[in-house]
C-alpha cells in the first residue's frame, strides 16, 4: 500500500528521520521545511497525507491544520501532528484544529507506520469517492467539500459499546452534552443493535469481559450495514498494542484511558465529520448514476440510456438468434392538453402515463421516455405478433380509464398511438429499427390515432 507522504519541519534531523523510516516501509516521502511550502503542495495535490510539525517559525502547525481543513480543496487530507509537545491542552488543540491524529516524540515506528496506514486506506477510499462523484458537479448537484468544511461535527448518533457501568456512565455522559448516545452494555448485541440503529460512530471498549472487542470491531467492518460506520476503541494503556492491531482491521481512531473528555469530543467530531463528509459523497455518486439515465419526472429511463443500452440488447439478439421487439408510442393531442389544462396537468398525464406503462410490461422489458411525449419501449425475445398483444393491450389500459390532473379536480380521456417493428435481422443497425418504428408511429397517427400499427423488418 503505497502513498505519498508530505513531512513538514523545520529540523533537518526530524526530516530525514522520518523519510528514512516511511521510505522502509515503501512510502513516496515529500519534504517541506515551513508551513507556506506545505500548504502550496497540499494544494497542488501532491500528497496522501501530511505528518506535519507543531513547532515552526513563519507559520506553526495548528494554524497550517486549520488553513487545510478549512479550505475545500485539501479539508479531505488527513493530517497527522508529530510533535515534542505531549500536555493535553496541545493535543486536544490540535484535534481542535481538525488534526486526524496527534502523535507525541518520539514516535514508535510502529505506532507512526500503522497510523501512516489506516489513514491511507482511509484517503485512498475518499479519492476513489470523490473521483467517481466529479460528474455529479457537470450535472448541477451541489459538491459536498463546502457544507462538510462547515460542519461542526455535532449532533451525531453514537453507540457505545462497553459492559463496565462506571465507564459508560461517564462516557455517555460526556457525549451526550453534542450527540444522542446509546448504551449497549451486552457485546453479543451490540452488532445487531449496530446494524439497525444507522449510527454515525461506534465506540467500542477493547477491555470487554468474556468478548474480545477486536473481534467485534472486525464484524462491523465485514458487515455491509455497518461497513462505512467509524469506530474509535478505547482500551486500557497496557493494551496499547491491541489498539495497533485494530488499525490493522478498520479501527478509524483510538483513546487511551484515563479518557480525556476534551480529547474525546473531539476525536468524535472529527469521525462523525468524516462520516457525514463520506456519506453525502456516496449520495452524490448514486444520485449522478440515477440522474445520468433516469427521466426526473416518469422515473422512467431516459434516451442517453435508451441508445446505450438498445445497442447491448440489439447485439445479444442477433447473437442469439432472438427476436426483438420494439415500439414507439406517442401521447395523441398532448400539446392541447398543456395548452388547455396548463403544463402541470401534463406532467401529471406523463407521470400517470409511466405508471401505467410499467404495469404493463415485464420487468425485462426497457422503457423510456424518447423526449416530450415520445416513449420507446424495447421487447427482448418478442416477434411482432405477442408485441402486438402487449401494445394493444397497453393502448386500451391507456384509453380505458380517465386521467387525474389537478391533484385529482378533474380527470380527462388521454389516448395513444403506437408503432411496432421489431429486430431481426441479424446485424441491423438499431437507427434503421428506430426509424422502421418511427414509421410505423406516423402512419397510426394518419390513420386517426389511438391505435397500434405494425410493420415488419
Amino acid at each position: 500500500m503505497s502513498a505519498r507522504i508530505l513531512v513538514v519541519d523545520d529540523v533537518p534531523a526530524n526530516v530525514k528521520l522520518l523519510e528514512a523510516r516511511l521510505s522502509a516501509e515503501y512510502f513516496d516521502v515529500m519534504t517541506a521545511s515551513n508551513g507556506t511550502e506545505a500548504l502550496a503542495i497540499c494544494h497542488r495535490a501532491e500528497c496522501d497525507i501530511i505528518l506535519l510539525d507543531v513547532m515552526m517559525p513563519d507559520m506553526d502547525g495548528f494554524e497550517v491544520c486549520r488553513r487545510l481543513k478549512s479550505d475545500p480543496a485539501t479539508h479531505h487530507i488527513p493530517v497527522v501532528m508529530v510533535t515534542a509537545l505531549d500536555s493535553p491542552s496541545d493535543r486536544n488543540r490540535g484535534l481542535e484544529a481538525g488534526a486526524d491524529d496527534f502523535l507525541t516524540k518520539p514516535v514508535s515506528d510502529v505506532v507512526l507506520i500503522a497510523r501512516v496506514r489506516s489513514l491511507t486506506r482511509l484517503k485512498m477510499m475518499t479519492d476513489e469517492l470523490r473521483m467517481r462523484a466529479i460528474t455529479s458537479l457537470e450535472i448541477g448537484m451541489q459538491a459536498p467539500e463546502r457544507s462538510a468544511v462547515s460542519d461542526t461535527g455535532k449532533g451525531g448518533r453514537i453507540l457505545l459499546v462497553d459492559d463496565r457501568e462506571s465507564s459508560y456512565e461517564r462516557l455517555a455522559t460526556i457525549l451526550a452534552a453534542e450527540h444522542t448516545i446509546d448504551v449497549e452494555p451486552n457485546p453479543t448485541e451490540a452488532l445487531f443493535h449496530a446494524a439497525e440503529g444507522n449510527y454515525d460512530l461506534l465506540i467500542v471498549s477493547l477491555d470487554l469481559n468474556n468478548f474480545d472487542g477486536l473481534r467485534l470491531c472486525s464484524q462491523a467492518r465485514s458487515l455491509e450495514r455497518t461497513r462505512h460506520v467509524p469506530i474509535l476503541a478505547i482500551a486500557d494503556p497496557e493494551n496499547s498494542t491491541r489498539l495497533l492491531r485494530g488499525l490493522e482491521i478498520g479501527v478509524n481512531d483510538y483513546l487511551l484511558r484515563p479518557i480525556d473528555k476534551t480529547e474525546l469530543l473531539a476525536r468524535a467530531r472529527t469521525q462523525i465529520r468524516r462520516r457525514r463528509y463520506t456519506d453525502h459523497l456516496r449520495d452524490n455518486v448514486q444520485n449522478s448514476i440515477e440522474m445520468a439515465i433516469t427521466d426526473a419526472l416518469t422515473g422512467l429511463h431516459n434516451r442517453r440510456y435508451m441508445e446505450s443500452h438498445l445497442a447491448t440488447l440489439a447485439e445479444q439478439a442477433s447473437t442469439r438468434g432472438k427476436p426483438l421487439a420494439l415500439m414507439i408510442l406517442d401521447i395523441d393531442f398532448f400539446k392541447s392538453i398543456n395548452d388547455n389544462y396548463g403544463h402541470d396537468a401534463g406532467d401529471d398525464v406523463l407521470r400517470e402515463f409511466a405508471v401505467r406503462v410499467r404495469k404493463s410490461i415485464r420487468g425485462i422489458d426497457l422503457a423510456c421516455r424518447y423526449g416530450g411525449e415520445e416513449f420507446v419501449i424495447v421487447m427482448p425475445e418478442t416477434d411482432l405478433h405477442v408485441a402486438g398483444m402487449v401494445a394493444e393491450r397497453l393502448r386500451r389500459s391507456i384509453a380505458g380509464e380517465p386521467f387525474a390532473i389537478h391533484k385529482g379536480a378533474k380527470r380527462i380521456e388521454v389516448t395513444i398511438s403506437i408503432g411496432l417493428t421489431t429486430l431481426e435481422r441479424k446485424g441491423e443497425a438499431v437507427a434503421d429499427v428506430l426509424k422502421r418504428a418511427d414509421t410505423a408511429l406516423y402512419r397510426a397517427k394518419h390513420d386517426g390515432r389511438n391505435r397500434v400499427v405494425s410493420q415488419a423488418a
